[in-house]
């Protein structure tokens, strides 16, 4: 899978892009897990995760009912970087839990530390524009992608920026699909 990823992202041509793909290389988003236990939360849960959510954002693209007039280059980028913010995010604890046999035994699990805290989609476009140049719908589309999970205070701003760019509904929508019906 990373060499499918990298693959993809090498054929972007946005200034900046190698020293991005320099970046991710040095961070631990390819064994890092998508989160700690909704979705993904296995070793190279986030890169199985951000494939996915591209995957299913190009069949999304080609299929909807409006025209959506948007280039490659935008939906390697969204779609697989969308969650770039979760890289160097996670780490290994462990708890104390029964085995099989009724012993307790420490096990390892996912818990969050961030360094950043930024939010999420906000997060991750300030991380991609320390790198490339990120298109207005682009910004949107990374920003939002969490949709009506943010706080609902927030559901009248969400709802403008989806008529703004549709191509940021579309995300959130393969962001779910990816979660909910691959589990990653």
């Amino acid at each position: 899978m990373k060499e499918q990823f990298l693959a993809l992202l090498k054929t972007i041509n946005r200034e900046g892009m190698n020293d991005l793909i320099d970046f991710i290389g040095k961070t631990d988003f390819y064994f890092a897990p998508a989160s700690t236990r909704f979705h993904g939360n296995f070793e190279g849960g986030l890169l199985e995760h951000s494939l996915k959510v591209y995957e299913i954002l190009v069949e999304k693209v080609k299929n909807c009912s409006i025209d959506i007039n948007v280039s490659e280059d935008t939906l390697k980028i969204i779609g697989l970087l969308h969650d770039i913010c979760k890289v160097n995010f996670y780490k290994i604890d462990y708890r104390n839990a029964k085995n099989e046999r009724g012993e307790w035994e420490k096990v390892p699990y996912y818990t969050v530390e961030d360094k950043i805290p930024y939010g999420h989609g906000e997060k991750s476009v300030m991380m991609l524009t320390e790198y490339i140049k990120l298109t207005s719908e682009e910004k949107y589309c990374i920003r939002w992608h969490m949709g009506f999970t943010e706080p609902k205070e927030l559901y009248g701003t969400i709802g403008e920026a989806y008529k703004k760019y549709p191509l940021a509904l579309l995300l959130h929508e393969a962001d779910l699909e990816a979660t909910y019906f691959y589990n990653i």
